[in-house]
């Protein structure tokens, strides 16, 4: 058990946390969510002992080892992939190094000998002789195969080092597992088996994820941080937003009542204060009206941008045609006689591992790059807005947001623009901002702006959901599902995919189309069963 005993972190004048009393209890999940900046890292920080609060303070079980999942993800650079996993148990792994130091002693002495004896019941009672094997199911359940385990840190990949640190967050069954964005980074292969190593954990995990899919498929409680403090729920995601939706709801319900009971008291005695028989009666009534309190509805400090793509002109049967599009990149075919037509009600969701493939496609749509070969063609009634996943180049110069935006509408209102960027939560001094100094999230909803004042009626969008908060997924995902225009698009975010295409494309290893009218959970489904099936396969000619 891992619990936090009024605890207080002040920032300045600023009360991040007030007197945080929540308790996590061995064999749940909790998601913690929260609004941008209200503290969710932060907390993880307190929680772990890297960081300590002004007042208050954190207890832990007895005896009850606790794992961080690492944010610097060069910190094992120098390390070998496998012994960076087994570190995740610090004491495993100091004892494995003494005892390395000792046997290689020249003159092993009787002390030296008691003491590789201690080391070795210590070594065996954590499971030391099973710490390789293990350390290898979770990379080999995590994608990274055997062919990197003796490999150092700094020959891997970003994604694969974030696998790796997520191996050795895991490793060795802590009892308190603290994770900090797990998913990111990772291909959906990955999240499916972390999902799976989560429901199955029977200990106590605390985690961040701006993931709505994955909160609802792992967790068994919320705790949601709004105003300093935290409030914990029973279920998951899903169930924290319909009890927080209906107990406002109820509140406003019960206020209402009251209301009307303080207006029949007030009119009661306005009328018979005055009246000798009455009088009793109105004093009575005063009573009752002072005993009225009326329920503190305090709105969540949480702000969802509104996002509505209006298109300016409704789009024809023809949308887009594509004709054996090939390319290749650094002497690998990355697109390979890539060949699809755009019907007028199509959503559609570019699923897979191959996100260059992906990336180098809906910039040859977009006119940003030339196929080796092939062509494409839109519909004569098209128009089109990109949302490119690198945006390093957009936001260059000394323009405001709203300068920036004006840049991509012919009107010369400048309350125009801003009603654009009011939506997006750029109100006031915000719109001011120099478009340079932005953050990841807030260069996203610039983007989002330009989407919407353009009134395209095709959309094509390469990962918008990445630096996003989760209200601003929502809102995103919302205004993409009542968009009347035709989409294409790719996602990490499992959720926004499923409820928003209506037919899926997967460009293969070896750069080949695979086209399917279905929904994403379908198209899961299907994958899934073609694997088992292979794998039945195999397993026949093996035997």
């Amino acid at each position: 058990m891992i619990a936090a005993n009024n605890v207080t972190l002040r920032l300045g004048k600023r009360a991040l946390f007030e007197d945080v009393n929540i308790k996590f209890t061995e064999g749940n999940c909790y998601g913690l969510i929260g609004a941008n900046g209200a503290g969710k890292s932060t907390f993880l920080k307190i929680l772990s002992g890297k960081l300590e609060p002004t007042r208050g303070y954190i207890f832990i079980t007895q005896g009850q080892r606790l794992s961080v999942l690492e944010q610097d993800h060069y910190k094992y650079d120098d390390c070998q992939v496998l012994d960076t996993v087994i570190m995740g148990n610090k004491r495993l792994y100091s004892i494995m190094k003494e005892k390395d130091a000792l046997y290689m002693k020249e003159d092993f002495t009787e002390e030296d000998g008691i003491l590789a004896s201690e080391l070795e019941a210590e070594f065996a009672l954590l499971n030391g002789w099973e710490a390789e094997a293990d350390a290898e199911t979770l990379l080999n359940g995590l994608g990274i195969t055997s062919e990197y385990h003796y490999m150092q840190m700094n020959e891997l990949t970003g994604s694969e080092k974030v696998k790796v640190l997520l191996a050795q967050a895991l490793f060795g069954n802590p009892d308190i597992l603290l994770l900090d964005e797990p998913t990111n980074h990772l291909d959906l292969e990955a999240i499916e088996w972390l999902e799976e190593f989560l429901i199955n954990f029977e200990n106590t995990v605390i985690v961040v994820s701006h993931d709505r899919y994955f909160l609802n498929k792992v967790c068994t409680h919320t705790a949601d941080i709004d105003y300093a403090k935290i409030q914990l729920y029973a279920g998951n995601y899903d169930f924290w937003y319909e009890s927080s939706q209906l107990m406002i709801r109820q509140m406003k319900e019960a206020n209402k009542k009251k209301e009307e009971k303080i207006k029949e008291l007030q009119e009661f005695i306005q009328k018979f204060s005055a009246n000798a028989s009455k009088s009793k009666q109105a004093t009575s009534r005063k009573r009752a009206l002072e005993k009225i309190q009326l329920d503190e509805i305090r709105p969540s400090s949480r702000k969802y941008p509104y996002i509505d793509f209006k298109p300016n002109r409704e789009i024809g049967n023809e949308v887009l045609a594509v004709n054996g599009i090939s390319k290749t990149i650094d002497g690998v075919k990355v697109l390979d006689n890539i060949s699809f037509i755009l019907n007028k009600e199509d959503k559609v969701a570019f699923v897979g591992p191959n996100t260059i493939a992906t990336t180098t496609l809906f910039k040859i749509l977009v006119g940003e790059m030339e196929p080796d070969e092939g062509e494409f063609k839109w519909g004569v009634t098209t128009s089109q807005a990109y949302f490119p996943k690198d945006n390093t180049g957009i936001f260059k110069g000394d323009m405001n947001i709203v300068e920036w935006l004006a840049q991509y509408t012919d009107s010369d209102d400048m309350q125009f623009v801003r009603g654009f960027l009011g939506r997006m939560l750029f109100s006031g001094e915000d719109a001011l901002k120099k478009v340079e100094v932005l953050s990841g999230g807030e260069k996203v909803r610039c983007l989002l702006s330009r989407m919407m004042i353009s009134g395209a009626n095709t959309m094509v969008l390469d990962e918008p959901t990445n630096h996003l908060d989760m209200e601003s997924i929502t809102a995103l995902n919302n205004g993409m599902i009542k968009y009347p225009g035709v989409a294409i698009f790719t996602s990490q975010d499992h959720q926004f995919v499923q409820t928003t295409a209506n037919r899926i494309m997967e460009i293969t290893a070896d750069g080949k189309l695979i086209d399917k009218m279905t929904t994403y959970d379908e198209y899961l489904e299907s994958e899934a069963g073609a694997k088992k099936r292979q794998k039945f396969v195999n397993t026949e000619v093996d035997n």
